[in-house]
């Protein structure tokens, strides 16, 4: 225990940020970083708990307390091998996991719980910038070759975790650079694209080969993929992109979210010059969909310079605290306020999109809504009932929908003969292996649309799989069970 009774002495602390009028005017981070006694301060709030609740809410299992002692304690290069022994990427973590280790923070049970998330990002930035965290090449190779197909946190997880087992692992990544969504789907202001650079320039110098603009089923079959090497892990994601079939859906001014994202940061990576169609500027914006995507679109639309931002959300509004249908430890689904709604939206509760209206040039001016209600049955799912009277006509230049994925593609699967389980993901019948015994699966495409922190659990899970199917047993490290508690 860090400091006796200094949970008791030392309040929570919050990351500060730059005012919103002055950090839209930029795509950059706009945090500003806590001072280093702060920080020790907020490590000595942790209670060492008997049973700490906070690994169970984590689902890479990090040893929460014991890298809070050591921050306490200033022992920071202490702290980052603690981190690091579970976490590949505290980097990416400590900047886009929504921390579910601190809703199950025992300590918030009766007070705001430890800033655990904030800790974890400045202990991988003081390793970064001590000179701490270097690449570490294996000793020895093993012979075998592994492909990765997907550059994202599960894919890249897996990658560095089998490279250290000393098998020789080419990813594989179809856009022109790897990151997968953290590199095209996250807004640089929520991360810049350089703390993914600064990464992949360790993992390379570490020995993983990176391919990209390669599509695997196109510009290498999936055959001869499964020849050339001796397992095969699809981390392809679930990038289903789900639809929202009313009147009017192909009108012009009506946008994907994930469309809109990517071409954004590609625009601000210097790839290309903006397209009209994916421009927020002047324009009556509305974002269907209430997470974390739609979120997104609320802050680039607002760096874009819209001229209103409408964020819609078919469930109603999350209670402020907890409820008794999710006490503490497990998640709660209340009220969030992100960064960017308080860069400026409107927010509407318990309202269904019934059509888009359209002009003669077949592009969107506004949209029919009807407020909702949710009816709950015993033994059944909520049911919609659309309130009688509330219909109501929005106008909107540009409709972003941000309705999250169905699933993962089924085309490269299906080439490899794999098998699919009751909700469309690639079934890891065995431990992450699928009905192919060289073919192994992990994060989203597996398990659905889910956190980064389960795309890296994954990931690191398959590698022990891998590397145990390969060779018979592994040094690399195996979680049984991880974030119990996370249902996020």
């Amino acid at each position: 225990m860090g400091k006796l009774r200094g949970f008791l002495e030392y309040d929570r602390i919050k990351e500060e940020v730059i005012a919103p009028k002055k950090r839209i005017g930029n795509y950059k981070e706009f945090t500003i970083a806590p001072k280093n006694e702060e920080l020790q301060q907020q490590g000595g709030r942790c209670m060492d708990c008997g049973v700490p609740f906070c690994h169970s809410g984590c689902p890479l299992g990090n040893l929460i307390p014991d890298f809070n002692d050591a921050v306490y304690k200033n022992q920071w290069e202490k702290a980052l091998h603690i981190l690091q022994a579970t976490n590949n990427f505290p980097e990416f973590t400590g900047r886009l996991c929504p921390a579910p280790c601190e809703e199950a923070c025992v300590l918030g049970i009766t007070s705001p719980p430890v800033s655990i998330e904030l800790i974890e990002k400045y202990i991988v930035e003081r390793g970064f910038s001590e000179g701490w965290i270097k690449p570490q090449s294996p000793s020895d190779r093993t012979g075998k070759t592994i492909a990765i197909v997907g550059s994202g946190p599960a894919g890249l997880a897996a990658a560095q975790q089998l490279n250290k087992a000393g098998h020789t692992v080419t990813v594989f990544e179809r856009d022109n650079k790897p990151g997968g969504l953290l590199r095209y789907g996250i807004p640089d202001f929520k991360m810049e694209k350089n703390i993914i650079d600064r990464r992949l320039e360790i993992l390379e110098a570490e020995g993983i080969l990176f391919k990209c603009n390669v599509e695997i089923g196109k510009d290498l079959s999936a055959q001869q993929l499964k020849a050339d090497f001796d397992a095969v892990l699809l981390a392809t994601g679930a990038t289903i992109k789900r639809e929202l079939p009313i009147p009017g859906s192909d009108l012009n001014g009506v946008v994907q979210a994930m469309d809109f994202l990517p071409h954004n940061n590609k625009a601000v990576d210097g790839q290309h010059e903006r397209d009209s169609k994916f421009l927020a500027t002047d324009r009556d914006v509305i974002v269907i969909g209430g997470g974390d995507t739609g979120s997104d679109c609320i802050g680039t639309s607002n760096r874009h310079g819209a001229k209103s931002v409408t964020n819609f959300e078919i469930m109603p509004k999350p209670a402020e605290g907890r409820t008794e249908e999710n006490p503490w430890p497990y998640w709660p689904f209340k009220l969030k306020t992100s960064s960017s709604h308080e860069e400026g939206s409107h927010r509407e509760w318990s309202i269904l999109t019934k059509e888009f209206i359209g002009d003669s040039e077949g592009n969107v001016t506004g949209l029919k809504t009807v407020a909702v209600r949710w009816k709950k049955i015993p033994g059944q799912p909520p049911k919609l009932i659309e309130k009688k009277g509330s219909e109501k006509e929005w106008p909107c230049d540009l409709a972003l929908l941000a309705l999250g994925f169905t699933g993962p593609e089924k085309g490269l699967p299906e080439q490899l003969g794999v098998t699919f389980d009751e909700r469309g993901n690639v079934h890891g019948l065995n431990k992450y292996q699928t009905n192919k015994p060289n073919v192994f699966t992990a994060g989203d495409v597996r398990r659905g649309q889910s956190l980064i922190v389960w795309a890296i659990s994954e990931g690191r899970e398959a590698a022990h799989q891998i590397d145990t199917y390969l060779m018979g047993t592994s040094t690399l490290p195996e979680k049984e069970t991880s974030g119990d508690l996370v249902s996020v």
